[in-house]
């Protein structure tokens, strides 16, 4: 590899106040006259010839009047065949904080690792070549990650608030990516795709060692990780314009996709990766660890579901004779309403310790009420309907009951009681 460029000079703060929105202090941040950047953005690039140098000096020109910290700009070139390396070695002599790094092998997932890898900067970001997305989005971009609040920072065009421009095919390709990644791995956020990223560099020591794929793939995979490490992503709508001259083979990049989501899937299932370890350090939320995609939820809701239906039937069997069919079923509901919210609060949502206990159970009770409401409403009907009606015929109207009583659980507490242990994900708006 080889590096050119020279450290950046002193930057001045906007004199505009509507130039950018204001940032938090940085603890990590250097006086002006500090050689070390606070901001590093990599423009990953092959054979981009014609959109460098427009690319790099708007780039720069936007940081210098915006950005309040020393930032650095650093072209990494994979390979590029045409007349990039010498174009990217002028920037770098004649724009103050700008370098280029030059890499034998092709791939964004490898120009990204190289140059974040070997960066001192405290926050590390990169952008698509073309511009695609208004930089005036990158200061709310970057600002979370400067004040210490999220972990990790992406551009999304698919929130509220976005503006694109793109062609029904992309958008049509987009969408169904995205959805697959919600479908398959149980992500959280909303645009794995946008060339618009940023994350801690303490964050990214971490996470990089674990992400394998060396291409498009790469920013996807880190942020799955990422997430179901439990670290904090924060969501920025962009601006978005769509490049016509795009020259990414789509065909070839959806199947290395799919098969990178398959490889990430496998390592997920099967426990190989050291997700515990990655969490935010200092965290005391009483989480046992990152939360279960949607169908580890699922499923192991719906093995605490199987075993306190099991003990309800059971109780209601024993306090039926003595309380009769209505008291009987709230009695062995009530009780078995405590065991599931804290055995769904500990297996199913990952939650530990005391913190938040009250208020789990309290929602447990609003859960148990509408269970109550079901199977209350249920054996009432068969009494109305077959008069002197037994436990016999009463155990399978429960169990129905409770079916449905169980579904209509699981989402109580997943959406209402236990929100928190989905994702890890915050949103925030750009200034444009």
């Amino acid at each position: 590899m080889r590096t050119a460029g020279r450290p950046a000079p002193p930057h001045r703060p906007p004199t505009d106040p509507s130039a950018a929105r204001p940032v938090p202090p940085c603890p990590a941040a250097r006086p002006a006259d500090h050689a070390e950047p606070v901001l590093e953005v990599v423009v990953p690039v092959h054979n981009e010839e014609r959109d460098l140098e427009p690319c790099v000096r708007r780039l720069h020109a936007h940081l210098a009047e915006t950005f309040p910290y020393p930032f650095r700009i650093t072209v990494a070139d994979n390979a590029s065949t045409d007349r990039t390396p010498g174009i990217a070695a002028r920037l770098a002599a004649e724009l103050p904080g700008t370098r280029w790094v030059r890499l034998e092998e092709k791939g964004r997932g490898r120009a990204l690792h190289t140059a974040w890898s070997r960066s001192p900067a405290p926050v590390l970001a990169y952008l698509d070549v073309d511009l695609s997305t208004d930089l005036a989005a990158l200061l709310p971009l970057v600002a979370p990650l400067i004040s210490g609040h999220s972990d990790l920072a992406i551009g999304t065009r698919l929130a509220r608030g976005s503006r694109v421009v793109r062609g029904p095919k992309r958008e049509i390709i987009s969408r169904c990516y995205n959805g697959l990644l919600r479908g398959t791995l149980s992500v959280g956020f909303s645009d794995a795709q946008c060339g618009f990223k940023a994350v801690r560099r303490d964050v990214a020591e971490r996470l990089l060692p674990l992400v394998e794929d060396r291409e498009w793939f790469f920013d996807t995979e880190l942020l799955v990780i990422a997430e179901r490490a439990g670290l904090r992503i924060h969501e920025v709508p962009v601006d978005w314009v769509d490049d016509p001259d795009s020259r990414v083979d789509l065909l070839p990049t959806a199947l290395a996709d799919l098969r990178g989501m398959a490889r990430l899937g496998r390592a997920l299932a099967r426990g190989r990766l050291p997700l515990a370890a990655l969490g935010r350090a200092g965290t005391s939320d009483g989480a046992a660890g990152p939360p279960p995609g949607r169908i580890a939820q699922s499923l192991r809701f719906a093995a605490v579901g199987a075993v306190t239906t099991l003990l309800h039937l059971l109780l209601y069997v024993l306090l039926r004779p003595a309380a009769g069919a209505q008291a009987g079923n709230a009695l062995a509901l009530l009780l078995c309403a405590v065991v599931n919210t804290a055995a769904n609060r500990r297996f199913t949502f990952g939650v530990r310790g005391r913190e938040g206990l009250p208020a789990h159970h309290l929602g447990g009770l609003v859960a148990f009420l509408a269970g109550l409401t079901l199977t209350g409403g249920a054996l009432a009907v068969l009494h109305l309907t077959v008069p002197g009606a037994g436990p016999r015929t009463e155990v399978p109207v429960l169990v129905t009951a409770n079916l449905a009583a169980a579904l209509l659980r699981f989402h109580v507490l997943r959406a209402w009681v236990f929100p928190g242990r989905r994702t890890r994900r915050t949103t925030g708006t750009s200034a444009s």
